[in-house]
């Protein structure tokens, strides 16, 4: 069983940062993938970015490549997703998930298992 809680969520103004963090309670965290996702009002959950076990491989949506980075800390169980130059269509629910398989990111899937409940990231223009 995996718990996820994100937190780091906000309210920041175009071309600004934040980073996200989400927090694992399972004794397995390194044997597992990472995924972000968000959910902007009104349309669907969508992939954001994704990192191997081992923090070597990510892949991320052409959406948000340069400006946002995945990375994990096993040690601390956690996963971080740095996001700079913010823009107003960043303005959704992060939500991460867990999936034992990295190719389920690299396929713009989620893993269906595991999910925090997200944190809310709002870009004011």
């Amino acid at each position: 069983q995996v718990q996820l809680v994100e937190s780091g969520g906000g309210l920041v103004q175009a071309g600004g940062s934040l980073r996200l963090l989400c927090a694992a309670s399972t004794r397995t965290f390194g044997g597992y993938a990472m995924g972000w996702f968000r959910q902007a009002p009104g349309k669907e959950r969508e992939f954001v970015a994704g990192i191997s076990w081992s923090g070597d491989s990510t892949v991320y949506a052409d959406s948000v490549k340069g400006r946002f980075t995945i990375s994990r800390d096993n040690a601390k169980k956690t996963m971080y997703l740095q996001m700079n130059s913010l823009e107003p269509e960043d303005t959704a629910v992060y939500y991460c998930n867990a999936d034992p398989y990295y190719s389920t990111y690299e396929l713009g899937r989620y893993g269906m298992h595991y999910w925090g409940k997200g944190t809310l990231v709002t870009v004011s223009s």
